[in-house]
């Protein structure tokens, strides 16, 4: 299996006096999908922003690539999507593809070829020349998630990258993802997509700041004796 790409080990984080993340152990091995899913306020994004050393841990350790985070160095083998999208508006989509990509160190004589890939990936070709600031919120996820693959990166960081974005296209992208993994390449994804969460070679339930289970799809069906993973977040969450 090899060093594992993400290593969560006891971690905390607390905002003021506030706990958010209370003691998350979490793994994510090389070729490997992990899912993340839990409630809305849970602490999906935090666990994302303290891993990639965009907030400090207040205890435990943080570690990708068997580097303690923060660490810059990292960043450019890393493909993050955040739950905002972070584009330039007065661009067009394919102007800020080409940016990004010149940001991450794709170049210059390959970057038109990596943004045409990733452009049909998430279904955004005929759009590339228009504004962003035309885009509906649906196409600025698929252009931020084209983005995040730009580059090819060892780590995909996706918060929510599926929002707003239709069945048929939402199966092109895990299409995607999964060659991803078989490249050897790891993701680690949110969603609140439990036929999503099924896709994954493992899934981390979050709730009250901790990874209450953690396993295969399969066995934590098994575990809370049900048949879906929705089921085993409501079963987890209380709920009958």
């Amino acid at each position: 299996m090899g060093q594992a790409m993400i290593d969560l080990q006891h971690l905390a984080k607390k905002f003021g006096d506030q706990p958010v993340l209370k003691d998350i152990n979490l793994t994510v091995n090389p070729g490997e999908i992990v899912g993340l899913i839990g409630p809305s306020g849970a602490g999906k994004s935090t666990v994302i922003k303290v891993t990639l050393g965009m907030e400090v841990a207040s205890g435990g350790s943080a570690k990708v690539f068997n580097a303690t985070m923060p660490n810059r160095e990292l960043l450019g083998r890393i493909g993050y999507m955040a739950q905002t999208d972070a584009l330039y508006d007065a661009l067009s989509g394919r102007e800020n593809l080409k940016f990004y990509g010149l940001m991450k160190g794709i170049a210059r004589g390959d970057i038109n070829q990596e943004v045409d890939y990733v452009a049909k990936v998430v279904d955004l070709t005929e759009d590339l020349n228009r504004r962003v600031s035309g885009y509906s919120g649906g196409m600025m996820r698929r252009l931020s998630l084209a983005i995040a693959l730009m580059g090819k990166p060892d780590l995909l960081i996706l918060d929510e990258p599926t929002v707003g974005i239709d069945p048929a296209l939402r199966r092109q992208i895990w299409a995607e993802l999964d060659r991803i993994r078989d490249e050897g390449r790891s993701i680690l994804i949110t969603t609140h997509v439990m036929d999503e969460a099924e896709l994954c070679g493992r899934v981390a339930l979050l709730l009250d700041g901790k990874v209450m289970a953690f396993d295969t799809p399969v066995a934590l069906k098994q575990s809370y004796q049900v048949t879906t993973i929705e089921d085993v977040f409501l079963k987890a969450e209380g709920v009958d």
